[in-house]
């Protein structure tokens, strides 16, 4: 998604680079900390506050176990259904990729204990949740709350990018919201919880996965570097309007 914000700026005459890593320094008016892993090492973190301006340069952890408000513990007085994940954002793909490459270049492994989980567990109790998931500190144990609609069930995503946003909900036949299965989308407003919750969080730029569940916000994913939302899934945000955000960071960082 970044990159199409990007795009639009160069259309109307700035210029970016990719800065991979950080032995290469470049100056710039703004930046982005765009790292694609969980935990974001903190090399990147003092190259993003050499710039007048850095985008997310709060958001250094987005570990589900940071995130989530729906986190379940034993004995909590939960007793619906579960879904268990990985703490890691993505299913630990990214942390596997880079691993992946590192390997490859003979390099030491940035994430050696990185795991990866590709799907996610429903237990209809939280008492069939073998007692080992509560501790292994790689899980996550979360309220499942598949917001049923006439048609099938919903998740609700916010994309957001400085003043801008846009919040939609997708619909799906499947009750674990995700990929293929969706075949609705829709707009929906953005919970004032919610902005709260970005605020905490350090936000500047990404997406947010949610729940609405009798009333209650539940945040279960945040994202800092968010794909394209399928435009065959209803209206989308703009990608104009995310770029005139960003420039009015810009220039408010250098006013």
């Amino acid at each position: 998604m970044l990159h199409a914000i990007l795009e639009d700026l160069r259309r109307r005459g700035h210029s970016w680079t990719i800065a991979q890593g950080v032995s290469t320094r470049f100056a710039g008016d703004a930046a982005v900390l765009h790292v694609d892993s969980t935990i974001v090492d903190r090399a990147y973190v003092d190259y993003g506050l050499s710039f007048p301006l850095c985008l997310n340069i709060g958001v250094t952890d987005i570990s589900k176990s940071r995130v989530s408000m729906a986190r379940v513990a034993p004995h909590d007085g939960w007793e619906g259904p579960v879904i268990v994940k990985g703490v890691l954002n993505c299913g630990g793909l990214p942390e596997s990729r880079l691993n992946h490459r590192a390997a490859r270049a003979r390099r030491p492994l940035p994430f050696p204990n990185a795991r990866v989980m590709k799907e996610y567990r429903v237990f209809d109790r939280v008492c069939e949740v073998p007692p080992e998931v509560f501790s292994d500190p790689d899980l996550l144990v979360e309220r499942f709350l598949p917001e049923i609609v006439p048609d099938g069930f919903a998740l609700r995503y916010w994309l957001f990018c400085g003043d801008y946003d846009f919040c939609g909900r997708f619909v799906s036949h499947d009750r674990i919201v995700k990929g293929a299965g969706v075949f609705r989308g829709e707009p929906c407003p953005v919970p004032d919880d919610l902005r709260e919750r970005r605020k905490e969080l350090g936000f500047d730029y990404g997406k947010f996965d949610f729940a609405v569940h009798d009333g209650k916000t539940y945040l279960m994913d945040a994202n800092k570097t968010p794909g394209r939302v399928p435009t065959d899934a209803g209206e989308v945000a703009s990608m104009p309007r995310m770029a005139d955000a960003l420039e009015r960071m810009i220039r408010s960082a250098l006013a």
